[in-house]
């Protein structure tokens, strides 16, 4: 670390990271990378640029807000909601996915779940139970740590490559080598992905339906940052283009679609789950192992989300049902208020590379990656973790790429969302001194 004074006393870092005992940040989970700058920050009432968890910066939609308190008015705090959903939300998922990513899908197979963790979590619950000889989830990766991690709660088996290298037409042989072992039950990943960014393109996910098509497979797309590619405009309800999807492709598919960062109303916990009517009605004996119902649909409901959670919170199914409907009928381009997102990272990203940092992920095919909620970033002779921990000192927090399934270990994943632009000055004044302490040979 640098000789002279840095801007976060290097004892204080050095202790807290004892006491979390976490003797490698490279390691250390989002939610640990959040306790210990948040014990740091009390401890020197000095400020980090935050760029370690992806949480929406922006107000909450009015709409949803106004909606839900006139719920709580109404008293459906004191009842129980159906765990399938009110009626009210459920249609207006289903115009959702069918004005924005030109899907057709029952509203009795959309469901609100208590965030899109939670649909993942229930999905990894069925699907990986469907087949007995199968071991669990092939992850597309780099991707969202605690995906993996429901895995390993449940006591399931995953494989998982960094697609980075294996895009375009180098994409289908490189998933059929794990399909062909006839372990995989599901696959997820994430587009825009978390970490890099990186959209599949059509033909990309024309070739992951297809296989999972052959191999009967089960797609569990997570659309977190919906429409969130700010290259293409994806805003207009009904109109071309589409927010890409795989379930143009085929019928084996769950959506994960949150109302966290696109909506941002990640406080009140609620995302949506949207199951293709060939998979909800899918049955196997193998389901009878662990559910009353061999029918996948009902081992989801009756079984997975009733066990977890037995639903969401009323309120805010009335909150998302409002936004839904107010984006349905073009009252609210949400896309537009999402790009701040995009305009921050294309500032931040250039105070990083003036500084000798470099974007690890700067490819999406052959175009430069877009700006969006996420970036990845490296610095010359320096691994992930031990970058993360000098960063630290300057009063910068990230997570390391090598918790994601990143092959790049050496790069960190930073999040644009808490940044506000009053800020810009004081990161790049850190950026600088960081610079001069750690010359580039």
């Amino acid at each position: 670390m640098a000789s002279r004074p840095t801007p976060i006393d290097a004892d204080v870092v050095s202790r807290r990271t004892r006491e979390l005992g976490l003797t490698d940040l490279g390691k250390a989970s989002i939610r640990e990378i959040k306790k210990i700058v948040d014990l740091i920050e009390g401890d020197t009432g000095q400020k980090f640029i935050r760029m370690e968890m992806g949480i929406p910066g922006l107000p909450a939609l009015q709409v949803g807000v106004d909606a839900q308190i006139q719920a709580l008015k109404d008293g459906v705090a004191a009842i129980y909601p159906d765990i399938q959903g009110i009626p009210a939300l459920k249609n207006e998922i289903s115009r959702f996915v069918k004005l924005f990513l030109d899907v057709d899908v029952t509203p009795e197979h959309c469901v609100p779940t208590v965030g899109s963790m939670m649909g993942g979590m229930a999905a990894f619950m069925t699907v990986n139970r469907m087949w007995a000889d199968r071991e669990g989830t092939l992850y597309l990766d780099p991707g969202f740590p605690v995906q993996k991690q429901q895995c390993k709660l449940l006591g399931h088996g995953y494989m998982s490559f960094d697609v980075y290298e294996h895009r375009g037409e180098k994409l289908r042989p490189k998933l059929e080598s794990y399909l062909k072992t006839g372990k995989v039950s599901s696959i997820l990943y994430s587009s825009p992905n978390n970490p890099s960014w990186i959209c599949f393109t059509d033909e990309e996910l024309r070739t992951i339906g297809e296989l999972a098509t052959q191999y009967n497979v089960i797609v569990i797309e997570d659309l977190a940052y919906f429409a969130m590619d700010f290259r293409q405009d994806y805003a207009k309800p009904g109109q071309a283009p589409f927010q890409p999807t795989v379930a143009k492709y085929t019928d084996n598919y769950i959506l994960l679609i949150s109302s966290s960062k696109a909506f941002s109303y990640a406080g009140e916990r609620i995302g949506m789950m949207v199951v293709s009517d060939k998979v909800w009605d899918m049955r196997s004996p193998d389901l009878l192992r662990f559910f009353s119902s061999d029918q996948l649909g009902h081992s989801l409901i009756f079984g997975a989300i009733y066990g977890i959670s037995s639903g969401t919170s009323h309120s805010a199914q009335y909150a998302l049902a409002a936004i839904l409907k107010a984006v349905n009928n073009g009252e609210i381009d949400f896309v537009q208020i999402a790009k701040e997102y995009g305009e921050k990272a294309k500032v931040m990203k250039r105070l990083f590379t003036e500084n000798g940092f470099t974007i690890v992920y700067d490819k999406d095919l052959d175009e430069p990656i877009a700006d969006g909620f996420y970036f990845t970033l490296a610095y010359p002779g320096m691994g992930g973790g031990q970058l993360l921990s000098e960063l630290f000192h300057y009063g910068i927090s990230a997570i390391t790429l090598g918790i994601t399934g990143s092959e790049h270990t050496e790069g960190l994943r930073a999040c644009t969302s808490l940044i506000k632009r009053e800020e810009f000055p004081l990161l790049e004044a850190r950026l600088k001194q960081f610079r001069e302490d750690h010359p580039i040979g």
